[in-house]
């Protein structure tokens, strides 16, 4: 657990902690999610923030899930994993999910954050670390940059509407010929 005080622009003290997320930080986690990734703010976003995202990166790397909190109140969250893959020493990183609660921004919130995220990272191996973000999310951009990430790689996600195809199969399941 890391403990420390910050100043923010109105020069009062944030009394911030940075700790593993506790399965009673699951609601509270879900809910700041839910008002910073929503489908209006980033609505080809690849990854579904849901409850299912929340809690199955808590049971399969909870040593990874960090919460950033002021006055017993979360104020932010990392969510991440590694990665080995077969056929080589590296093992990756990836941080999937970071938040700050919106009156807390610009303020070093994240970036204590995500510097106690990237200390687990190098105590746990990973030799690689990565993160994603939309291309035109220029603050996260500058964010990561200021952090160290460098050489972006452009992704393109497809999408495929299988509505007609549904309808179909429906269709032919109440007429009987499937």
């Amino acid at each position: 657990m890391e403990k420390d005080e910050i100043s923010n622009h109105k020069k009062k003290r944030i009394n911030l902690t940075i700790r593993e997320m506790e399965i009673d930080d699951i609601a509270k986690v879900f809910h700041l999610g839910e008002k910073l990734f929503t489908a209006r703010k980033v609505p080809n976003l690849y990854r579904t923030w849901d409850e299912y995202e929340v809690v199955s990166l808590f049971q399969s790397d909870p040593e990874f899930c960090l919460v950033a909190y002021s006055d017993d109140t979360i104020i932010g969250f990392a969510l991440g994993s590694t990665i080995s893959k077969s056929g080589t020493a590296w093992k990756y990183g990836h941080l999937y999910w970071l938040g700050i609660e919106p009156e807390y921004q610009r303020q070093g919130v994240a970036k204590k954050l995500f510097k106690s995220f990237m200390d687990l990272m190098v105590e746990n191996g990973v030799r690689m670390l990565q993160v994603d973000t939309e291309a035109d999310n220029l603050p996260a951009l500058h964010f990561f940059r200021e952090m160290g990430f460098g050489n972006p790689q452009q992704h393109i996600y497809l999408s495929l509407n299988l509505s007609d195809l549904r309808r179909q199969i429906k269709e032919k399941k109440e007429n009987g010929r499937v």
